[in-house]
């Protein structure tokens, strides 16, 4: 999101000329001497930005980062390895280059600028009045140039992006030609693309490992990535015969070397208890030869995605498995992103698990929050912005948590292709407390299981309200709730301790009031419709003309209609006690937003561009 569709402008004070003078000619002198060092510097520690990723599918632009929370900063390092005549680096709401925050190198063939930016709608660019990629260096080294340069969460500038938790969409694009100023340069032309990181990373001590860790590790059997854009990839491992009990207490991707652009995501999931035994099966998930017995093994492990770092379990915490109720069967899924169709790469990549046989004080557990998976819940075509909630009760909470409440100390956000926004707030007695998990810039092809900043104590009576939003623009008919790619789901899987036979808490409108909403679009519609009892719903949703009128009611049902509630055991049975038409959660008191926090400006930038002296760059 823009800053200017949540930021208020800030009131900077004003400042004498002469001091505005000197403060400029000292901020230039600085930015010369730090130019003149970085040129003749070697490659930066790796320690100094401990993240990193890929930002174009061949590996020639590798972003690594660190983020400093006192700051309120994000510092960038960007290795070209082979530079042309400047690239575009930024930030836009889903990945366009149109209305889009943006550092710019360009030369034209002599000369080399760096500058702050910003895109209109139209894709034309902009020197930024208000320079907030503040560049601290460039440097030559064997491997490339390296650009390194800081940038603010959040500035006083409205054409700038804000950086929040969650995902962020960013943006590359090469210049293969010179160009003579900013504004020459045509962004529809450029070789450029997007890739999807969580900037701001928690920033929580890790716990030490136990002297007796063990290492086991999930990976592909070297495959041959097939050369296709989208590949999801299934491979059947099992655990050795009478495996006990462990706690797994942390795990990291690995990835085969040469293939970081390409393996996008990966996730392990346990298989059911109930199956004595599962096919062996190496292949694409979406295969007619994969057997169907695989669709039992959905027991999430360890999820990892591009640019995530290894994942720790709290200190009195680890996810148990083996032993007595535990199967032996795991499916590993890699989800192979290769849009330039590479041919004959072979992968095996995979996770590595970190497992105690010396359990730990709490068995972690995985809990679904949001709705249920039913057609009930549908957004009509045409929409930007639809709103569905799903509602973890107070009387749910009363009854399956302990006295002493549990500890959620990871989450991991799950919708279909038409979710933009998930947020999870936690509410007591009627008052919001806190977000447990927010992700505002939500995308469906990137999610990862992410630790908390801080771990959120859920009490008995407490509720947890999940809120998706989506986008169905694109889309001539209604989408309605299900397991289908082009269904929906709005699912918050939250990890916490002590683990508790709660499983599944989650809700969907009364199905009453839904046949009464189908008859009363019926009553308005000037054609007749069958909303027959047995018609199926999907079918009703499908066959409702969506004029504004009937988009209005349906959202007003949503918002007070009872709700039946999912407070489920393990098993998928209920936990006992009276769960349909219950009245939707009243909330009295609504968290504040918080208001973006501009830094101070004690010297002012020009918005003029930087000049860079790094020789003659390449012509083809």
């Amino acid at each position: 999101r823009m800053q200017n569709s949540r930021s208020k402008p800030c009131s900077c004070p004003s400042l004498k000329l002469r001091e505005v003078a000197s403060m400029y000619f000292t901020l230039v002198a600085a930015f010369l001497v730090i130019l003149v060092v970085a040129l003749q510097g070697s490659a930066p520690r790796r320690s100094d930005f401990p993240y990193k990723v890929p930002l174009d599918p061949q590996g020639l632009l590798e972003l690594s980062w660190n983020v400093s929370y006192p700051e309120q900063a994000v510092h960038f390092q960007l290795l070209i390895r082979e530079l042309h005549f400047g690239l575009l680096f930024g930030m836009s709401d889903r990945g366009e280059f149109e209305n889009a925050d943006l550092a710019v190198l360009w030369s034209d063939g002599h000369n080399s600028y760096f500058g702050d930016a910003w895109s209109d709608a139209k894709g034309q660019l902009h020197m930024d009045s208000q320079q907030d990629y503040q560049l601290l260096g460039a440097r030559r080294a064997p491997e490339g140039l390296y650009l390194l340069f800081r940038r603010a969460f959040s500035t006083c500038d409205p054409k700038d992006y804000l950086i929040e938790d969650g995902t962020v969409h960013l943006i590359y694009g090469i210049l293969e030609k010179p160009v003579h100023s900013l504004q020459a340069i045509n962004v529809s032309a450029l070789h450029g693309g997007l890739q999807r990181v969580q900037l701001l990373k928690p920033n929580i001590s890790i716990p030490e490992l136990p002297r007796d860790v063990k290492t086991m590790e999930i990976t592909a059997p070297d495959v041959v990535i097939p050369s296709q854009e989208t590949t999801y990839w299934c491979y059947m491992a099992e655990l050795p015969e009478g495996f006990p009990k462990h706690h797994i207490i942390m795990y990291e991707p690995v990835v085969t070397a040469g293939n970081e652009a390409l393996v996008h995501h990966m996730e392990v999931f346990q298989c059911a208890a109930e199956f004595d035994s599962f096919p062996r099966y190496s292949g694409p998930c979406d295969s007619k030869m994969k057997p169907d017995r695989l669709n039992y093994c959905r027991h999430v492990l360890a999820a990892w995605a591009m640019g995530a770092q290894a994942f720790y379990y709290p200190e009195e915490a680890g996810l148990a498995f083996g032993g007595p109720g535990s199967s032996r069967y795991l499916r590993l899924e890699i989800h192979y992103h290769n849009p330039l169709v590479f041919k004959g790469r072979r992968d095996s990549s995979g996770i590595r698990l970190y497992y105690t046989a010396t359990l730990r004080p709490y068995d972690a557990g995985i809990m679904e929050l949001g709705l249920v998976y039913t057609p009930v819940m549908a957004i009509p075509p045409g929409e930007d912005n639809f709103i569905l909630t799903g509602y973890c009760t107070d009387k749910c909470t009363q009854l399956a948590l302990p006295a002493a409440g549990i500890r959620i100390f990871a989450s991991q956000l799950h919708t279909h292709l038409a979710g933009r926004k998930v947020v999870t707030v936690l509410s007591r007695d009627g008052r919001e407390q806190q977000v447990v998990n927010a992700d505002r810039h939500y995308s469906p092809h990137f999610q990862e299981i992410r630790m908390l900043k801080e771990v959120v104590a859920v009490f008995p009576g407490d509720e947890l309200i999940t809120t998706c939003t989506y986008n169905t623009e694109d889309r001539s008919r209604a989408t309605v709730g299900g397991f289908g790619i082009l269904e929906e789901m709005c699912v918050n899987y939250v990890h916490y301790y002590p683990q508790t036979q709660l499983e599944l808490c989650k809700s969907a409108v009364d199905p009453g009031y839904l046949h009464r909403y189908f008859n009363l679009v019926n009553r308005f519609n000037d054609e007749e419709i069958c909303m027959c009892p047995q018609v199926s719903v999907p079918q009703q949703f499908y066959s409702i003309p969506w004029n504004t009128f009937n988009r209005d009611v349906l959202k007003s049902l949503y918002g007070f209609a009872p709700i039946s509630v999912h407070c489920n055991k393990s098993s998928a049975v209920r936990f006992p006690g009276e769960w349909e038409k219950q009245p939707l959660p009243i909330i009295t008191a609504r968290l504040r937003e918080r208001a973006p926090r501009c830094p101070p400006s004690p010297e002012p930038r020009p918005a003029a561009p930087i000049p860079l002296h790094l020789g003659q760059l390449r012509r083809d």
